[in-house]
């Protein structure tokens, strides 16, 4: 099962449909994402399955129902084991951005994580979950699928916010601030904390 996120309801990919009344369930073989994407944004759908009998071809299959954008991001613990979050667009979110050609991911991951929060002297420690969500650029939807990565660093100096890309904070949050932050924030980043 994978959950595609729009906004911050989801669409599962799934074998099973489900009985619910604020669930609608697609053939995933026969959908129209639009159309997906169009129930969810009204107060009776909750979330969408779209069913496929093969669970190993279920993210595949949608995958190619609209443009893909690759990006890469960090989840990252200072030596107080405090993680670091941007502030844009009026929620909590995780430092992340687009792959650029010939980066590889985890290359991607530590300069964009520099780049919007001015975190220096990161370390890779492992993968952590891919999360999937649904956006719209220039008038057309893409999915935007993000690798995350749990970094370190020992960095104490001053954190300045990438202001072109919106980012308004960075902050150092302990385990209560972070708790408060996912009050605000999105269902992806939910998933990772």
């Amino acid at each position: 099962m994978y959950k595609v996120f729009v906004n911050d309801k989801p669409i599962v990919l799934t074998t099973e449909a489900k009985d619910d009344m604020f669930v609608k369930n697609y053939q995933l073989k026969k959908v129209d994402v639009l159309n997906v994407i169009k129930a969810l944004g009204t107060n009776d759908v909750h979330e969408v399955r779209l069913i496929h009998h093969n669970q190993n071809k279920l993210l595949q299959k949608f995958l190619k129902k609209l443009p893909n954008v690759i990006a890469a991001g960090g989840k990252v613990y200072n030596t107080e084991g405090k993680v670091l979050f941007i502030f844009r667009n009026e929620k909590w979110d995780l430092p992340k951005g687009k792959i650029e050609n010939g980066e590889s991911l985890e290359e991607g991951a530590i300069r964009e994580v520099e780049e919007e929060t001015g975190v220096q002297g990161l370390t890779i420690i492992c993968p952590l979950e891919t999360t999937y969500h649904i956006f719209k650029r220039n008038g057309k939807y893409r999915i935007k699928i993000t690798y995350w990565f749990e970094m370190e660093t020992n960095y104490a100096g001053k954190l300045v916010p990438q202001i072109n890309e919106d980012i308004t904070k960075v902050k150092w949050l302990g385990p209560k601030k972070r708790v408060k932050a996912m009050e605000n924030s999105y269902a992806n980043i939910k998933l990772l904390m």
